[in-house]
């Protein structure tokens, strides 16, 4: 089957179901954008699969999983996001042993099998069937502001940078020992920011 490569383009918090976020992934070719409403938990799990700096003080499922399959002797190759019904995508995580080459492919929800794929940085596809029946074409403005609304909220990043780079560095260590990874996310972005300017 002919499959097409997704890339992420961002998470922002969803505006049709409370408590939710959509992940926004991108068929780079057409631009066409795949929206995936997912949860708090697995918003966070992806951003710090994503964010390589920040390592959480206690592994994370997505991170205690991760270790068993490499303590197995696998990798994960691929994550295809296969069907979407009534709404919901289905996604296979398609593993491979290092040692026999023999190929495991798990069912799994579309936010665990992404959450799992950027750890092992393994490339996300679909079927050109469920971007016709899912995919929407964005306007670039509005792809702008999905990704503002990932990186930042205004109000903290206002506070953030009123903050020297220690103090900020000790907010960061406090807030992954606190577990509050949206407030690490941010402090992290507020970090990135300070040093591209300084380079």
């Amino acid at each position: 089957m002919d499959y097409k490569q997704l890339i992420i383009r961002g998470i922002s918090y969803s505006q049709t179901q409370s408590g939710a976020y959509a992940l926004l992934l991108e068929h780079e070719e057409t631009h066409i954008k795949l929206p995936v409403v997912i949860g708090n938990f697995e918003a966070q799990s992806i951003s710090l699969g994503l964010e390589k700096d920040i390592h959480p003080p206690r592994p994370l499922t997505h991170d205690l999983f991760t270790k068993f399959i490499v303590s197995a002797n696998y990798e994960l190759v691929s994550v295809i996001i296969y069907q979407i019904v009534d709404g919901v995508f289905f996604s296979n995580i398609n593993f491979k042993n290092k040692a026999t080459e023999e190929e495991l492919i798990l069912d799994a929800r579309t936010s665990d099998a992404v959450a799992m794929a950027v750890r092992f940085d393994a490339p996300i596809f679909t079927t050109q069937q469920v971007l016709n029946e899912a995919g929407i074409l964005l306007e670039l403005e509005d792809v702008s502001k999905e990704e503002q609304a990932f990186s930042e909220t205004v109000d903290t990043e206002d506070n953030l940078r009123s903050v020297s780079m220690e103090e900020l560095q000790k907010l960061l260590d406090e807030a992954v020992k606190e577990e509050d990874y949206d407030t690490a996310l941010e402090i992290q972005e507020e970090i990135k920011r300070r040093k591209k300017k300084i380079d």
